[in-house]
């Protein structure tokens, strides 16, 4: 009798041993959440995004905020966005403004109004030039986010958040220089950044790393984007510099026509991914929510967070 095991058996016997992840009981705090979403352009755009604010809102975030189009084009649709969230909800608005487009003293003017709105969070960014053109900075402007974040100090005393880049900034001249940006952006005032998204985690984990050792202490909090349409994501992510694994192209693969598949599909790797990161020390966690909630709110409970009926 022959005592060789089968092939697919002595893969079983002899091949690593993978523990599982640390599951987060009641006893560990749930962390804290925040979410993007983008200003609508037509009714129908206005209905999702209401109906996606009211899915997430019992998730109690720390703050929610609202993007700005490249070339300033949505100023006026996200600061009545943001002006909707101060008088209708109770979240915690962060509107995002950027250098693009405008002299120091338009932007310190947009900056005031949303102070007075009530509005006590900045997200600031250098921002995008609009499509077919490369930055450049505007004449009397703010050159770039540095120079925004120092300006905003100066308007009032504004929680600021400043974007950070795992994979680097596809305009920086090198990865120490996007570093060292990074730092001035957070000695300038910044409380903290939010990176761009990323799908590997090691990624994430390693630029921690490199703040660290470039005496930089502000929380670093990842982005997440939740995948339903790869092809979309995979297109986005060419332009914008987030590396799209081989793993996760061939995950998706043959779902192009499977919509619930892809979002399947989509669900299991955000939440292994913010499961690793949470088994990782993490504790809070930024949506790029796409106007989107149902993945978004899925992955939330993965990570232990519930709903709370108050805060709808």
């Amino acid at each position: 009798m022959d005592d060789t095991p089968a092939p697919t058996l002595h893969r079983w016997l002899t091949g690593p041993r993978f523990s599982g992840l640390p599951i987060q009981n009641a006893d560990h705090k749930p962390p804290a959440l925040s979410f993007e979403f983008f200003p609508p352009r037509t009714e129908a755009l206005e209905q999702q995004l209401w109906a996606c604010i009211q899915r997430l809102a019992p998730l109690r975030p720390r703050f929610v905020s609202v993007t700005y189009g490249a070339g300033g084009s949505t100023q006026a649709r996200t600061h009545a966005t943001v002006a909707r969230l101060v008088r209708e909800t109770r979240l915690v608005p962060a509107a995002h403004l950027t250098c693009v487009g405008a002299v120091r003293e338009e932007v310190d003017e947009v900056a005031r109004r949303y102070w007075d709105a009530g509005v006590r969070h900045i997200v600031a960014l250098r921002g995008d030039p609009p499509p077919g053109s490369t930055y450049s900075p505007h004449p009397g402007g703010y050159p770039y986010a540095v120079d925004l974040v120092a300006g905003l100090r100066k308007v009032a005393p504004f929680e600021i958040s400043v974007a950070a880049y795992p994979e680097v900034h596809p305009a920086a001249s090198s990865p120490m220089a996007d570093l060292e940006n990074l730092k001035r952006k957070l000695d300038a005032g910044a409380t903290r950044a939010i990176t761009q998204y990323f799908f590997d985690t090691t990624t994430y984990l390693r630029f921690l790393d490199l703040c660290l050792a470039a005496g930089i202490t502000a929380p670093i909090v990842p982005g997440i984007m939740p995948v339903s349409n790869f092809a979309q994501a995979a297109r986005f992510s060419a332009m914008c510099g987030a590396a799209v694994p081989a793993w996760m192209a061939r995950l998706f693969e043959g779902t192009e026509e499977d919509a619930e598949t892809r979002r399947m599909v989509g669900m299991v790797v955000a939440a292994e991914q913010v499961r690793l990161l949470q088994a990782n020390g993490v504790d809070e966690f930024h949506f790029y929510t796409l106007n989107r909630p149902d993945l978004t709110y899925a992955i939330a409970h993965v990570l232990g967070v519930r709903p709370d009926a108050d805060a709808a």
